[in-house]
């Protein structure tokens, strides 16, 4: 999911330690998730997703997952073998129950389902419940937009809380990210946000550097405004994450937290009334197609005129200009495949101690950074 502007995911970090080709990293990936037990076609696009969002500049959600993923694996949380059921399928509407499996391939299975039936019915939706971690919904909606479509993805995870209702103390919702992506002339747009201010693997990562935010995007346990990110999984009793908004205008994210719960667990008939406790997702995706509207041409015509428009308006600073969601994505993925992904200390070391613990053989690094 998105995380905000001035994050800088292209800043290099200063304990990265070497840089590898995407295709080595795929491969290590996959091999990864086979030899804990994932049938080959999951472990393939996993691993390829999951780069996939390395090279668009989404840190968070890339190979390092892999770690947290295979631990819930070793605990029987991800579900390897077998198939989504099918609850209910009309055609344009269609609820499948995961059953845990890994995340990332049943929305890529699930989007190419919905791509293929829109180009008879112009608009299908999926109601997804009992998912695993869907990682990066950025890197999700581009494969509907790379075929003509437009993509809206909303997610929840029903078994945690870590954002509190407007006015609340209590943590209830997760961030509950959603994003659209549409085609545009050279890469799709990708609009990738969630309900909260910030994320919780954001909260993780600052946390385990021993750094504080640089605004107060949490709540502690009485409702007060925080940069410390200790306050949501380190404390007792815990705070929350902020909802988009603060604490001015945070009945914003509360609305919009709400539309999230209420699309991906009401529609797919399982959430928070159930009590689940494993690690998963529900999702709502809608994919369109707009030849059944006004036509392919009219769409590009109209959007990619508001993306030229945009990147055209005066910026505030000239050296920051005005860039359309998606854009950074594009350039850093291009920068990726060109010159390799750079992997910090921390995060390969997690990554080969699980090499070792499943006899997985490590990629040779490819160029050291100084």
């Amino acid at each position: 999911m998105t995380q905000p502007a001035h994050d800088a995911h292209d800043a290099r970090d200063a304990h990265e330690a070497l840089r590898l080709p995407a295709e080595a990293l795929t491969a290590f990936g996959r091999a990864l998730f086979e030899a804990a037990g994932m049938e080959a076609d999951k472990a393939a696009e996993v691993a390829r997703l999951l780069v996939l969002t390395d090279m668009m500049g989404r840190r968070t959600h890339g190979l390092a997952m892999a770690p947290l993923y295979l631990a819930d694996i070793a605990k029987g949380g991800m579900a390897l073998r077998g198939e989504p059921e099918v609850v209910a399928d009309s055609g344009a509407a269609v609820v499948w129950d995961g059953a845990y499996l890994p995340g990332l391939w049943l929305m890529s299975r699930a989007i190419g389902m919905a791509v293929d039936r829109a180009a008879t019915l112009g608009v299908v939706t999926v109601a997804l419940r009992r998912s695993h971690h869907i990682g990066c919904l950025a890197a999700l909606t581009r494969q509907a937009a790379e075929r003509g479509c437009v993509a809206v993805i909303a997610n929840s995870e029903p078994a945690a809380r870590r954002v509190a209702p407007y006015g609340g103390t209590e943590a209830l919702f997760t961030p509950n990210p959603f994003a659209v992506g549409w085609p545009g002339p050279e890469h799709p747009v990708l609009v990738d946000m969630c309900a909260s201010i910030t994320t919780t693997s954001m909260t993780r990562q600052k946390h385990a550097a021993g750094e504080q935010f640089e605004f107060p995007w949490l709540l502690d346990a009485q409702g007060r405004p925080t940069r410390d990110p200790a306050v949501l999984e380190h404390a007792e009793p815990r705070g929350s994450l902020q909802l988009l908004g603060g604490q001015e205008y945070g009945h914003k994210g509360f609305g919009l937290a709400l539309m999230v719960e209420a699309l991906s667990q009401g529609l797919s008939g399982h959430g928070r009334a159930d009590a689940p406790a494993r690690w998963g997702g529900n999702v709502f995706l809608q994919v369109i197609d707009p030849a059944f509207f006004a036509g392919r041409e009219a769409f590009m015509e109209q959007t990619d005129y508001l993306s030229r428009q945009c990147r055209a308006n005066r910026p505030i600073d000239p050296a920051s200009p005005v860039r359309m969601p998606g854009d950074q994505a594009a350039r850093l993925e291009q920068q990726a495949r060109a010159q390799g992904i750079a992997y910090g200390a921390a995060a390969w070391t997690t990554l080969t101690a699980w090499a070792d613990r499943l006899g997985v053989a490590v990629p040779a690094e490819e160029a050291a950074i100084d």
